[in-house]
């Protein structure tokens, strides 16, 4: 028995409490920003030229070579999130799709009232494995670290 498959979930969630407003955290939620927060990026850019003049796609240039274009789906600036999916990947991704939302909620009482509840998921195609998984909910996690560190500077 070689190669064996482990089913696992193929969705990832993380969330972290920033203790910051929402408008110092919203204020970084833009993708050809992550760059000046994610700390695995080398940089981010706009891409010239998408598919159609209303589609934003962005470049992100990760620190260890990995080049992504991420593909902006959805923003809303009255509920505070972003959703975005990767259209393509060099060296190739090992699954077939993932769509990843931020979103984030003031926190409007109690002690932690002024800071920021953010959530950051992915969904991924059928493909992915448990190792995808993993890695997706790390890099998420130490993103939001990252985030936070940014948005709470004076």
């Amino acid at each position: 028995m070689s190669n064996i498959n482990i089913p696992t979930s193929t969705s990832v969630l993380e969330s972290a409490v920033i203790r910051a407003p929402l408008s110092h955290v919203w204020h970084h939620i833009k993708l050809a920003e992550f760059g000046k927060w994610l700390s695995v990026l080398e940089k981010s850019e706009c891409v010239k030229g998408g598919t159609s003049p209303d589609t934003d796609i962005v470049r992100w240039a990760f620190k260890d070579g990995t080049v992504l274009e991420i593909k902006q789906e959805e923003h809303s600036t009255i509920n505070h999130y972003i959703t975005y999916s990767v259209i393509t990947s060099q060296p190739e991704v090992s699954y077939s799709s993932v769509l990843s939302t931020i979103r984030c909620y003031p926190i409007t009482s109690g002690e932690l009232e002024g800071s920021t509840f953010v959530e950051w998921s992915g969904h991924f195609s059928s493909d992915a494995d448990a190792g995808v998984i993993q890695d997706a909910k790390f890099k998420r996690r130490d993103g939001l670290a990252d985030l936070a560190k940014v948005a709470t500077q004076k």
